[in-house]
């Protein structure tokens, strides 16, 4: 299938390879875009032409981030969240989720327009059981457990005007979507707008959404981006440059260009791209992430 969304084929951006690369986040205050490498405990930022400016290192696997209307960011680190100032590199605790267990760490997480840090966390090991929690982290340090029970839990993104959210769990093979309030980060009407997704077909790692209301997914397990209607009909499916994509982000000052991050691990070998990030551009324009609310 192809995608008519698309006007630039997915070709590789910059130069730096990733060990887990995760999380990209487009900082249009700055014109730039961010990232982290799960394993090295790494957040990066490149320019728009994909050169890396600026790096940091965290006592920790980084799962996920996000801007904060202070200019910080608000950083998932093994189980722990923080406060980061670039500027000075000050890292300030904000909650520790020590009631979960040792073995997990945090994972994909997103600002929601509520203004709160959703997070999930996964078992690390590498035989995973079923012991993920999605929290909503908001500044005043609180964490509400929002769901339990997961294996991977993935996905986070809100459709245009942040009215509904979807989620997944790379594991189980499935997205949800749900109605969302935007002034209480209050969730109802739980629905699978997809289920049971063949390997071959892209298992769904990170997500973002588009101005149409499509969800676009990370293939995980066959490089790909799949295109899904917010009712879960699959529109277009994009193939890149790597096997192992693990999630998309809109920037540019048009919000038409997207990003990918992706992973290396069991595939440098036999697919030296791995690891990299890819850069296309489309037609529709993206839902811009929302900053955390810290002020």
């Amino acid at each position: 299938m192809t995608a008519s969304v698309v006007t630039s084929a997915p070709v590789l951006f910059g130069s730096h390879k990733n060990s887990l690369g995760e999380s990209p986040v487009w900082d249009a205050d700055k014109g730039r875009l961010l990232w982290c490498d799960i394993t090295e405990g790494l957040i990066l930022a490149a320019d728009p032409k994909g050169a890396v400016t600026e790096r940091w290192t965290f006592p920790g696997k980084v799962g996920s981030f996000g801007l904060c209307a202070s200019g910080r960011l608000v950083v998932g680190v093994a189980r722990s969240v923080y406060f980061f100032n670039t500027a000075d590199g000050k890292l300030t605790p904000l909650v520790a989720l020590d009631h979960e267990p040792a073995v997990n760490r945090l994972n994909d997480g997103k600002i929601g327009p509520d203004g709160a840090y959703w997070v999930g966390t996964m078992d690390d090991r590498p035989v995973r059981e079923a012991q993920g929690t999605l929290y909503r982290v908001t500044a005043d340090g609180k964490a509400e457990v929002k769901l339990s029970g997961m294996t991977v839990p993935n996905g986070i993104a809100w459709g245009p005007g942040g009215t509904v959210m979807y989620h997944s769990d790379s594991r189980g093979r499935w997205i949800d979507a749900y109605d969302f309030e935007t002034s209480t980060g209050a969730w109802s009407n739980r629905r699978r707008i997809v289920a049971e997704i063949a390997e071959e077909a892209g298992r769904p790692d990170g997500g973002a959404c588009d101005v149409e209301g499509c969800y676009w997914s990370a293939g995980v397990s066959a490089g790909v981006l799949n295109r899904f209607s917010p009712e879960g009909k699959l529109l277009a499916t994009v193939k890149l440059p790597f096997p192992a994509a693990t999630m998309p982000c809109f920037g540019g000052e048009d919000m038409k260009t997207m990003f990918v991050t992706s992973h290396a691990d069991g595939n440098a070998a036999s697919h030296p791209q791995s690891g990299r990030l890819a850069v296309l551009r489309l037609a529709v324009a993206g839902v811009p992430v929302g900053k955390f609310a810290d002020r």
